[in-house]
């Protein structure tokens, strides 16, 4: 939470020299205090900081091109007190890169009635400046968010807190390196993709290592640094032996990846069953604590999950729910409550867990190598979403459909951390819509965020958005996924 009360977001304010300076003074006054009462307000977790009155296009030019290069700015807030002439505002919007929100807000809340006049009406032009601030945006093709209401109204507030973890999580995207240890699950064509076309557009840099490289990291550590983080897990999950050479290798493993990935800057990571030459086992435990400390994760080589895993923990910064990557893994078809148990075989984060996870060792059953180490927990019941990012060829598309997690009953023998959950709009509508739209079997699956944080980070990035919800039907869906094809093959060529 710390990290996000170290960005900004920029509150500028849109007017013009017509009203005189006792006016322009009026209208700094007012919008610095509206920037320090959304600064103060819990719904937000980054700060705002009052810019500028905008009165000229070199003013507003100026003020874009300054956002695009300080560091620490990762989006505007845009308010029209008064009315501001748009065309002033095309030079500095057409080069502006950072997202921005469009405030539809007035100083005051209410009409005064019998003592509204015109000096009154002059000031407050909310309503007529917001629209034409409105047309210029709309007619420059622009992605913005638009956010109606009275800036101390909680429900304002609250949206532009969701809107500012979205401009996190595009700031981390522009930003973020990606690690794969080695390459893809052989055959498995969703989790493939082209990656030049995702640093384009996404801003990610996927780079390949070897396993070699990670092994020679791990060779660096230390018995006394593994004895260290072996104290650590005693003292933070439930763990029986702490002599235990499979917990100790994982512990080593945990290690000489955070290692190497801090050192290259690497802020997610990918590992791949098939390709762990040099390993005695899969990253399963070590997986998941690197998972809990904030990086991103995708397994058998998933890179687009393992950046959207990442991309969710940042923005979900501080929140209650946790993040982590996960998998669809088997049904249960029973017509009274149709539902999914998802999984993975190792690699789910305890930051979703219900309670303190326990560290246990068992076979994996699959790839050759020693029974690895991993937490085993329930998740809680509650409300989440589940996202992925699929390559439509030519473009990214995010598919996101909202759950409902329920208790399962026992499961003394899958020594897995899983969660039972049932789909919007049900399993039967929403399996079916996820398979139309081409979902992926990895996700990142969270209870702290909400579809709307996702949909925001979707239009700043310029990635396709499909929901699955619960006023979905089969036949509507399909037209949605035909009008989208149509849209993005036109929209290459305006």
């Amino acid at each position: 939470m710390k990290e996000l009360k170290e960005k900004e977001i920029w509150f500028v304010t849109g007017s013009q020299h017509l009203y005189g300076p006792e006016t322009l003074k009026q209208v700094k006054d007012n919008s610095e205090e509206i920037a320090e009462g959304l600064n103060a307000s819990d719904a937000i977790p980054v700060k705002i900081v009052f810019k500028s009155v905008l009165t000229t296009p070199d003013e507003i030019y100026n003020c874009c091109l300054e956002a695009n290069t300080d560091n620490n700015c990762i989006g505007l807030i845009t308010w029209m007190h008064t009315f501001s002439p748009s065309k002033m505002w095309i030079q500095g919007l057409s080069i502006l890169s950072k997202p921005f929100a469009h405030l539809h807000t007035q100083y005051n809340r209410d009409i005064p009635w019998s003592e509204i006049d015109m000096d009154f009406m002059n000031l407050n032009q909310s309503a007529h400046g917001g629209r034409e601030f409105g047309f210029i945006c709309t007619r420059l093709r622009l992605n913005r968010k638009v956010i109606v209401g009275h800036w101390k109204d909680e429900k304002v507030r609250k949206t532009l807190g969701s809107w500012t973890r979205s401009a996190v999580g595009y700031n981390e995207s522009k930003n973020l390196k990606i690690c794969r240890f080695g390459d893809n699950m052989r055959h498995v064509a969703v989790t493939e993709g082209d990656k030049v076309e995702a640093q384009k557009i996404l801003g990610w840099q996927v780079n390949y290592h070897g396993v070699g490289d990670l092994v020679v990291s791990m060779d660096s550590i230390t018995e006394q640094e593994i004895d260290s983080l072996m104290d650590v897990y005693a003292v933070e999950y439930k763990l029986a032996d702490k002599t235990n050479s499979n917990i100790r290798y994982q512990a080593k493993i945990e290690l000489g990846m955070k290692k190497f990935l801090d050192a290259n800057g690497y802020k997610a990571f990918t590992t791949n069953f098939e390709d762990l030459h040099g390993l005695k086992q899969l990253p399963g435990l070590a997986s998941q604590r690197l998972m809990e400390q904030g990086y991103g994760f995708g397994a058998e080589g998933d890179w687009k999950q393992s950046a959207l895993v990442r991309i969710m923990k940042v923005m979900s910064a501080g929140m209650k729910g946790g993040c982590s990557f996960m998998e669809d893994y088997t049904y249960h078809l029973d017509p009274a409550c149709p539902s999914v148990l998802s999984a993975h075989m190792l690699e789910i984060c305890p930051s979703i867990a219900k309670e303190t996870p326990s560290i246990e060792v068992h076979p994996l059953g699959i790839g050759g190598k020693d029974a690895p180490a991993r937490f085993v927990f329930d998740v809680p019941e509650g409300e989440g979403i589940n996202a992925t990012l699929v390559d439509m060829g030519g473009r990214m598309r995010m598919i996101v459909n909202p759950v409902t997690v329920i208790t399962p009953k026992a499961l003394p023998k899958l020594p897995v951390a899983r969660a039972l959950w049932v789909p919007q709009p049900n399993l039967e509508i929403g399996a079916a819509a996820w398979i139309l739209a081409g979902g992926a079997h990895h996700t990142s699956f969270s209870m702290a965020l909400n579809k709307e944080c996702l949909e925001d980070f979707a239009e700043m990035v310029g990635v396709e958005f499909v929901t699955i919800e619960n006023t979905t039907t089969i036949s509507d869906f399909k037209k949605e996924l035909k009008w989208n094809d149509l849209y993005y093959h036109l929209a290459k060529g305006l």
